[in-house]
């Protein structure tokens, strides 16, 4: 009896090592549904941001091509990770040690490119509010999209950098035959905290405090009418501010997700499951949150995603429909 019942919940029978199956309970079903619906609305959000972007003309910007780099990452999340995150909560992985490794490294990188994004995108911030005067002679189209490619570039080599040691496994995992862990030295995972984590952040929260000073001086400027001219000619415009309060959130709701999967990634000292935690899937629901956050932040999102659900955009000529209204 007893071994009729460990063979049910065994991945593989014959085998005392294999894993144990999760059963399909009710609980677990509903976990699944709603982590496939998280994934499915993951991808439909985000691409409706790359088709806004890629499609209407006066929406390529340099900030907007940012938050495009931001997007192509979230929607590869929802496309790639997610989905085999989900097939991982059963605790048996048969899509082989291969798969298993790809996967991690998949996650590595784009993982790494966001915040790379997020990296940029606080510095875009910080010349439009502090330096409005330079902000178009210094920060360009063709400038952006050299560092958007050398952002996913060393994201990629980073990656390969940080899991070779995963790689460099003969087995799918240490514990039992199916499970896909991910391995990875101590001391390669306090780099990746560092890198990755705390010296992104701080870069982030240094620019965006100046960014806060700077708005707040110059709300006390228009309220009190000082020093006029000067005032004028270095004037803010309004939709700057917008967008470093919208990007801002982006950039919080970021630290937030984040900041509980580092923690225990720490604390456990490299050996990380694709099942292991909600931190992970806080980490990955980040990527469903930055488009719900363009959608409430940004006009210019909710007259593109009207335009392409009414399939407008596929009209001639609607590439250069008049999306941002000044």
């Amino acid at each position: 009896m007893v071994e009729t019942l460990e063979r049910a919940v065994l991945c593989i029978s014959p085998l005392n090592t294999s894993c144990q199956w999760m059963p399909g309970t009710p609980k677990v079903i509903l976990i699944k549904s709603l982590l496939c619906c998280i994934a499915l609305l993951t991808v439909i959000f985000n691409l409706l941001v790359v088709i806004s972007i890629s499609h209407f003309r006066q929406l390529h910007t340099p900030t907007n091509f940012l938050i495009l780099s931001l997007a192509v990452s979230d929607l590869l999340v929802g496309v790639a990770v997610m989905p085999t995150a989900i097939v991982a909560l059963q605790s048996c992985w048969f899509l082989g040690k291969t798969t298993c490794a790809y996967f991690y490294l998949l996650s590595f990188i784009l993982t790494s490119a966001s915040v790379g994004s997020m990296v940029l995108i606080s510095v875009d911030r910080y010349v439009a509010i502090c330096n409005p005067l330079l902000y178009s002679s210094m920060i360009t189209t063709s400038r952006v999209i050299t560092a958007l490619s050398l952002c996913w570039v060393c994201s990629v080599w980073y990656s390969f950098v940080i899991l070779k040691d995963h790689f460099a496994q003969t087995r799918v995992s240490n514990s039992c035959h199916q499970e896909c862990i991910l391995n990875i030295h101590f001391i390669s995972g306090a780099v990746d905290l560092m890198l990755t984590f705390f010296g992104p952040v701080a870069v982030i929260m240094v620019l965006y405090m100046r960014v806060f000073a700077v708005a707040v001086s110059h709300a006390r400027a228009m309220q009190s009418k000082i020093a006029c001219v000067k005032f004028k000619a270095v004037a803010i415009k309004k939709s700057e501010l917008r967008a470093a309060r919208s990007l801002g959130v982006v950039l919080l709701v970021f630290i937030l997700c984040l900041f509980p999967y580092y923690c225990v990634s720490l604390a456990v000292q490299g050996n990380v499951g694709a099942n292991s935690s909600a931190q992970i899937w806080l980490f990955y629901i980040n990527s469903t949150f930055n488009p719900l956050i363009y959608a409430f932040f940004y006009p210019w999102f909710r007259r593109a995603v009207t335009l392409i659900v009414s399939l407008q955009i596929l009209q001639p000529g609607s590439r250069n429909t008049k999306i941002v209204q000044t």
